[in-house]
């Protein structure tokens, strides 16, 4: 599966922003879809994954509450709605896919990865 991350840019604090996710292939369904952030000098970190068929989410303590993950696997594509935004958050976004469950969080449990797009958030 190939994918792509896009719908980043600059918002202020407090403010909202969705991701997307766009991926190929057809079998999108069979995917757990994970969300990574990297923030400027700082290591990459698991943000949240969703379940093949969206039933199941699991989100880093940092986000929960405040980002929501949603998939459509009928367009082949899955969402992070992200509110109540903070300049921590900001950082480059990736979204990643593995098979099988999705309380998985190092970066070496998702063998697909897109390329990232960029989210600043403003004080």
């Amino acid at each position: 599966v190939q994918l792509q991350a896009y719908g980043g840019g600059l918002v202020q604090a407090g403010g909202s922003l969705r991701l997307s996710c766009a991926a190929s292939g057809r079998t999108f369904s069979s995917y757990t879809i994970g969300w990574f952030r990297q923030a400027p000098g700082k290591e990459r970190e698991f943000v949240g994954s969703i379940s093949p068929t969206g039933g199941g989410t699991y989100y880093a303590r940092s986000v929960e509450g405040r980002f929501t993950m949603s998939r459509v696997n009928a367009k082949n594509t899955a969402y992070l709605q992200m509110n109540s935004l903070k300049p921590e958050d900001t950082a480059l976004y990736y979204c990643t896919a593995r098979l099988g469950g999705i309380y998985f969080s190092a970066l070496s449990d998702y063998p697909h990865w897109g390329q990232g797009t960029l989210v600043t958030v403003s004080s």
